[in-house]
């Protein structure tokens, strides 16, 4: 059987079947700890509902405890009989400092383990493009460069949460928070173009339109996930970049109100992209072997675009080294902050 043609690929993800893991089929997670970023709305909101409902101990980071107290107040309520734990942290991916700061705190106050890493939290940005604290622009400096770091900075504890787990059970995963935007954007061979991934106006190709920019930085995304499980494999720990699946979210609040209203009609309900996620993080159908892997709404596993495949392996292995590339980029950006 050939690959799926770009009509397939499209269809199924914009219109896919039901989930068949939710909520009752996560397994229990007492003793578990996961960290949810952008845990104040929509998909994260929602994940970090079904873990706590399961028992997890789960941090949700969000910029500040005012958006977040409420959310907390809600998750509570809405399961009673629930034994986990909700922590917040303070988190703002667009400020490469508060970043740093944010990953010493968690760090600081829980030194035992990290199970789960979600990088929900993620910015579309708008036009005219705004930039980060450190001059990036948003959608790449938030979704790729700031959650990189973060990362980085966790995977310590998730390598030392993974040595004390049986290498059967698989038990730490990193989740990625790509998009359909990889399947549009992805650049053949390579997965993201660097030539001028600062935006500069006068460089090559100038600005893209922000649904572009979007789509770039969801393909940057994918890469980083791809290469943080081909580097850390051996950790036994599992990285899966994810497209939860087009959803009725705050994240498109910038794009303003004519472009919200076209989109509508083809978004869901943000419980059925949680399905994605927690079948990602907590399907005992996930193994070391899916690492790296993409994983489609409403939790599917699902072949890679072929011209995408030769950028997920370094030169050394045949492939064109791509994503290694977007990676050693992304660790310039943030050096003085490791």
């Amino acid at each position: 059987m050939g690959e799926p043609s770009n009509f397939s690929r499209a269809w199924t993800q914009f219109f896919p079947p039901k989930p068949t893991f939710v909520e009752a089929d996560v397994p229990d997670q007492t003793g578990r700890v996961h960290l949810v970023t952008g845990a104040n709305s929509g998909l994260g909101k929602e994940t970090a509902r079904i873990l706590y409902a399961r028992n997890a101990k789960v941090y949700v980071a969000a910029r500040s405890i005012e958006r977040m107290q409420p959310v907390i107040d809600d998750i509570k309520a809405s399961r009673p009989d629930a034994k986990g734990e909700l922590i917040f942290l303070e988190l703002d991916l667009s400020d490469l400092a508060n970043v740093k700061k944010s990953a010493q705190t968690f760090l600081a106050q829980e030194t035992t383990a990290l199970h789960t890493l979600y990088n929900n939290a993620g910015a579309m940005g708008s036009d005219p493009l705004r930039r980060t604290a450190q001059g990036h622009e948003l959608t790449i400096g938030v979704n790729c460069v700031g959650t990189f770091l973060f990362t980085e900075l966790l995977t310590p504890l998730l390598q030392a949460t993974a040595k004390k787990s049986l290498p059967a059970t698989n038990a730490v995963r990193v989740i990625w928070l790509s998009s359909y935007g990889l399947e549009a954007a992805g650049v053949e061979g390579e997965g993201v173009a660097l030539d001028n991934i600062a935006y500069d106006p006068n460089g090559k190709g100038g600005v893209p339109k922000a649904i572009d920019r979007y789509g770039i930085s969801k393909a940057g995304v994918w890469a980083l996930g791809v290469e943080y499980a081909r580097r850390h494999r051996n950790d036994n720990i599992v990285s899966l970049p994810i497209n939860p699946g087009n959803l009725h979210t705050e994240l498109a609040r910038d794009m303003g109100a004519v472009f919200r209203f076209m989109v509508s009609p083809l978004c869901y309900p943000p419980p059925l992209g949680a399905s994605t996620m927690v079948f990602a993080s907590t399907s005992p159908e996930i193994t070391l072997e899916q690492t790296g892997g993409w994983i489609i709404p409403f939790g599917r596993i699902y072949p890679l675009k072929t011209n995408l495949v030769s950028a997920t392996k370094p030169e050394s292995d045949g492939g064109t080294g791509g994503c290694a590339r977007f990676w050693a980029w992304n660790e310039e950006q943030v050096k003085e902050f490791l």
